[in-house]
């Protein structure tokens, strides 16, 4: 019994371990600051505009990536089936549209660089000069 408790215990402190930090990233050619609020209001469709009023493309990990579990709890402060329930609701009223979501990091990453409006995250691993960091959870 004590072996399965050691095991468990191991097991729990290695996977914590294994989460790696997530960056918010925008094109190198964004010049806008990116407070969490202004992070919430993007990612859950109630703005569409960075703070100095042009347009913002939020891009959302596709669901069931570990960097979109974690996006989802650090910073929307909400589980994926709290988010999935909010989104279905604004999608069968006509007064939303989820982020679109793209299959990884890489994917986030070279959309990003590849649009001046774009904002996204990615495991803070994967930063490269592509992009520009404006937050970190």
């Amino acid at each position: 019994m004590r072996i399965v408790k050691t095991a468990l215990l191991l097991s729990a402190l290695l996977s914590g371990a294994v989460v790696a930090d997530i960056a918010v990233v925008v094109n190198p050619a964004n010049a806008n600051a990116v407070s969490a609020d202004d992070l919430n209001r993007l990612f859950l469709g109630r703005s569409s505009s960075f703070a100095d009023g042009s347009k913002a493309t939020p891009l959302n990990l596709a669901e069931g990536q570990a960097g979109r579990d974690e996006f989802d709890s650090k910073v929307l402060n909400r589980s994926a089936a709290q988010l999935k329930a909010y989104w279905s609701k604004l999608v069968f009223t006509g007064k939303g549209t989820p982020p679109k979501e793209l299959a990884d990091d890489a994917a986030v990453k070279a959309a990003v660089a590849a649009d001046a409006t774009a904002i996204g995250y990615i495991s803070s691993a994967s930063v490269d000069g592509s992009v520009k960091v404006v937050a970190s959870f």
